[in-house]
């Protein structure tokens, strides 16, 4: 005999659950307690689909709705719930107005705030991962599902098709100021800041201002993902100004540098970027 799984609320957050494992727990309280209807569906030993909460109807009609009052106690079934329009065959289901319902519920508590960085981060990396990634921003947008994790989070765009790359993208279109408390992985803040970096180089006016930022986005060591971000949109009508600045500067000689120390390896290296460069900034 299997057992049916059951969890009940216990506390706040999606820890505060206290699971129960008994022959008793019937099958239709058994799937009552998943979150979407289409997800609480079953098939028995006879191939006969077993379907209370009408999740095949609901499939066909390209609806999302919660499967019961359940959902409530979850507060990362929201998070989920955007995630699930970021999958091809999901990006254009409708939220049923029941469903919108507990979503504005769950944003009016702070039980956002239980859930660990660790797993937002989870569920954005997941969506950044799928094609339609920006529509899991914009359901976080529309159900004011940003606090706290995303409390900066006002516009949406995409741009690239790498994780790295579409994180970077909604990083700028909301001022680099997003989402300060999740782990975000090394690889994504170093793509974030060479993007930020180069254009703040196109938008320098002085020459000194454009030579510092040269100087910190260390062309050399970074010219292969430079090379890269240059595909993206955002970098379209100045790839051709950024590309003469990358190539010139993997030109520099830089093998006198070698008995340097200190300042005067920055001073030196400007002024080698302000020979070759001075006609091109």
């Amino acid at each position: 005999m299997r057992l049916q799984e059951q969890k009940k609320k216990s506390g706040v957050g999606y820890k505060g659950f206290t699971f129960y494992f008994d022959p008793s727990i019937t099958l239709e309280e058994d799937l009552q307690r998943r979150d979407l209807t289409i997800n609480a569906m079953a098939k028995d030993n006879k191939g006969k689909i077993i379907d209370p909460f009408n999740g095949k109807k609901d499939l066909e009609q390209e609806i999302l709705k919660h499967t019961s009052p359940a959902f409530l106690e979850d507060p990362l079934r929201a998070i989920r719930l955007a995630r699930f329009k970021t999958y091809g065959h999901l990006h254009n289901f409708k939220i049923a107005k029941e469903t919108q319902n507990m979503l504005n519920k769950i944003a009016s508590t702070d039980e956002l705030s239980t859930l660990s960085a660790e797993r937002i981060w989870m569920e954005v990396h997941k969506a950044l991962n799928r094609e339609n990634s920006d529509n899991f921003f914009k359901i976080l947008v529309e159900f004011n599902l940003t606090d706290p994790w995303f409390t900066n989070l006002k516009k949406v765009s995409s741009d690239g098709s790498e994780p790295r790359y579409k994180w970077a993208e909604i990083q700028r279109v909301n001022n680099f100021k997003l989402a300060k408390n999740l782990p975000v992985p090394n690889e994504f803040k170093k793509t974030t800041e060479i993007i930020k970096k180069t254009l703040d180089l196109i938008t320098a006016t002085s020459l000194q201002d454009k030579l510092g930022i040269i100087e910190a986005l260390n062309i050399p060591r970074h010219s292969k993902q430079l090379e890269e971000i240059l595909q993206l949109r955002i970098f379209r009508k100045d790839k051709d100004y950024l590309k003469s600045i990358i190539d010139t500067v993997q030109k520099i000689d830089f093998s006198g540098l070698i008995n340097l120390q200190g300042s005067e390896v920055s001073e030196r290296k400007k002024l080698l970027y302000h020979e070759a460069l001075k006609s091109r900034l």
